[in-house]
Order: structure tokens, then sequence, then C-alpha cells
């Protein structure tokens, strides 16, 4: 089981690299920013990502949404929070090696010490000690890894289940999949069994957030625009941080 897992992941980040490297053929028009700094949509898939994202909300309405409801419904607050900031604990791992990556000592030792700190006191990562410290949580994902290492411009990309996405930032999901140390400490000592609990568990919890898309939903008519626009400006601020950048007011990335 854990051998077909890691097939999968690695056949997953195959795919979204040939996607990527197909996809990046032509770049978009100054730099993805207006003369503002506001991110321009880069959308040459658009036709693809908008059957993406209509299977996409169809599953979010009838299925995954109605679960959500039900697992908060049936679950303490509580209980829920723990379970939220246990999983988040897991991927300290990665961002702190992300961090590295992106050369941002200071953000990879804090996150080292988030993981440490709150692995021990906070019991498994489930009570957030280190924040109470100073110690606030960092981004760090493969996708911004490879924004800071040159791949500044990328399509958007919707992907199925996770959503709003660029092709580079996909290609970092697939790797992160595949190279997850967490992961693969769990593949190791139950065949992946509790890989499977935790993605469920953090499925059903990030669902929480389809009430916010309900809200954005209301009254626009073009949906699908409305939500690339926010996903695009939100995540250039992750990206920003990569390179060290405040997202306000920037100059066109060459």
């Amino acid at each position: 089981m854990a051998s077909m897992i890691r097939q999968s992941r690695a056949a997953l980040a195959a795919c979204l690299l040939m996607g990527f490297m197909l996809a990046g053929c032509a770049a978009p028009p100054n730099g993805g920013r207006d003369e503002l700094g506001v991110v321009e949509p880069w959308d040459p898939l658009e036709n693809v990502n908008r059957v993406t994202f209509d299977a996409n909300m169809w599953l979010n309405d009838n299925a995954i949404g109605p679960a959500s409801h039900a697992y908060r419904d049936v679950v303490p607050e509580y209980v829920q929070v723990r379970l939220r900031q246990g999983i988040a604990n897991l991927g300290e791992p990665l961002i702190f090696g992300n961090d590295l990556a992106q050369a941002r000592v200071k953000s990879a030792f804090t996150t080292f010490w988030r993981f440490v700190f709150n692995s021990t006191i906070g019991l498994a990562g489930m009570y957030d000690v280190a924040t109470d410290m100073g110690l606030t949580r960092q981004t760090g994902d493969f996708g911004q890894t490879l924004y800071a290492w040159g791949v500044r411009q990328s399509p958007y990309f919707v992907l199925p289940l996770f959503g709003p996405s660029t092709v580079r930032d996909g290609v970092g999901m697939g790797v992160e999949l595949w190279a997850d140390p967490m992961g693969r400490v769990f593949d190791k000592a139950n065949g992946g069994d509790a890989n499977y609990a935790i993605g469920a568990v953090g499925g059903l919890d990030k669902a929480r957030n389809l009430d916010t898309l309900d809200e954005l939903r209301k009254g626009t008519i073009d949906f699908y625009a409305l939500l690339r626009s926010v996903w695009l400006q939100n995540r250039q601020a992750a990206l920003d941080e990569a390179i060290g950048v405040q997202s306000s007011n920037m100059p066109a990335i060459p």
C-alpha cells in the first residue's frame, strides 16, 4: 500500500511538471502586474479551468459541503480546534525545508522552534503554544520556493478538488505530496492509513471555508473570475515573502 501511495504521488508530480512545461511557453504581459502593482490574471487554460471549477463547485455543494457541516455538527468545536492545530503542526517540517531552500533563515529558525515547542509542550501540536511565545506561523511551500528560484510567471490552473492554483504551484503540491517527511513516517508506521485519516479530517475542516465562498458567490455575475482574482492577490502576498518584497505598491516583476 505504501509503495502504491508513493507511486501515485510521483505520477501526480510528473503530470503536473509536464503541464507546467507545456503551459509555460508564453509570458503574461507586464510581468503579471498592472501599473499599480495589482496581479493581472494569466489564464490561457480558462476553458478547461471553468469546467474543473464547475465540477468542484458541484462537489462542494452536493458532497463536501454537507459532509463538512455534519462534521462540525457532530465533533465539538474544542476537538475541531485541537485536530486543526495538530494537523497544521505536521506541516511545519515542509515549511522549514522550503524556508531554507528560499534562504529565509529567520523564518526557518522560527518554524524549527515552533515545531519543537508545539510537538512537546503543545502535546503533538494540539496546542499552539509557540504563537503565544511570539513564534508566529510562517509561509513556505514548494510552489513558493520555485518562485524564489526564478519561476515568476505561471498560468492560473484550477485543480480538481483542491481548487485555485497555478501550474507552478500545482507542481509544487505534487512534489510535496511525494516528499512530505511526516507522510513518509506514517507510511512506514502503518501503511499510510494515518495519512488517509489526516487528509480526510483536514479536508472536512478546511471545508468550513465554503461558507465564506457562499457569501462571495451571492450576487456575483462571474464567480469564477472573482475567486480567481481574490486567490491570485492573496497568493501573491505569500510569493512576495519568498523574495523579501512588500506586496503593496510593488513594481512589475521582470
